[in-house]
């Protein structure tokens, strides 16, 4: 008698198994590190597929939770960006109960949004008419515009 596998056990997938993936899960990265530096890097895992179907990639916290809908292969690097921007944000909003990324202009949470063929967080903006919605940073260098709060950080007195 032969005994099977789970099939319901995901795996990792391995550097190289998808390569437009991992290039752009490493500038989510770079984004998840300016934003929650305590938060270990996204990584990427598969599960098996049912019937005819290929297993299904996700983006997941390095523990392997992982939340929302799979990636489906793109045919260009912007459009793989976008996926794997779109999953991260899913699995970090939803694992760790906080919106994410957060411009820091506004507090609100960004969203993945296609600026010119170039994927770029974008933000609502403010209420107020002249607090328009605007694009904060291409997906990959958040860590030009934005600043994490450092708790232990000493306030300076105003004069």
């Amino acid at each position: 008698m032969c005994a099977f596998p789970d099939r319901s056990e995901p795996r990792l997938v391995l550097d190289g198994e998808h390569p437009l993936w991992d290039e752009a899960l490493a500038a989510v990265n770079r984004d998840l590190a300016a934003t929650l530096p305590d938060q270990r890097p996204l990584r990427l895992i598969a599960y098996p597929g049912y019937e005819d179907l290929d297993e299904q990639v996700y983006v997941a916290l390095s523990n392997g939770e992982a939340h929302g809908s799979s990636l489906t292969p793109g045919r260009s690097a912007a459009e793989a960006l976008m996926a794997v921007a779109d999953a991260a944000q899913d699995t970090v909003s939803e694992r760790l109960w906080r919106a994410w990324p957060v411009c820091t202009v506004h507090d609100l949470g960004m969203h993945p949004r296609d600026a010119d063929g170039r994927p770029s967080w974008w933000c609502a903006g403010g209420s107020r008419e002249s607090d328009p919605a605007h694009l904060r940073a291409a997906i990959g260098e958040l860590d030009a515009v934005q600043r994490t709060p450092r708790p232990n950080r000493k306030r300076r007195k105003s004069r």
